[in-house]
């Protein structure tokens, strides 16, 4: 008798509520993005051969991959930054990493160079 290994997930979330919440993003057109630009074995429109799933809530999009294709969470993270610079957004958002597996759109804090200005 054969013991059958349990094939093991790897999750990353991508949190885009502030974003989404002022409507500044559209959580659809980012996860198109991700679908037609993450790579996989060096070739893109490659995701379903090797059961890599994207799914998405109102505000979080989370990319499943199979632990032995080892997906980068840096990838993730460049075709983040990319996709917000195509939108025009990277002056304003930036991803941080939340924890270990998820990562978080942020706003820049621009308070701190206001008070500088106020006091010259």
């Amino acid at each position: 008798m054969v013991k059958s290994k349990k094939k093991s997930t790897v999750k990353f979330v991508l949190d885009c509520t502030q974003p989404v919440d002022d409507k500044v993003l559209d959580v659809a057109s980012f996860e198109k993005y991700l679908n037609e630009r993450i790579k996989v074995d060096g070739k893109t429109n490659n995701l379903s051969q090797n059961n890599v799933v994207i799914t998405r809530d109102r505000t979080k999009l989370t990319v499943a991959s199979p632990a032995e294709l080892g997906f980068s969470k840096r990838q993730l993270k460049y075709l983040s930054k990319r996709y917000l610079k195509k939108q025009q957004l990277r002056d304003y958002l930036r991803v941080v990493a939340a924890s270990k597996n998820s990562y978080e759109l942020r706003y820049f804090s621009i308070s701190a160079g206001d008070e500088e200005e106020v006091e010259e």
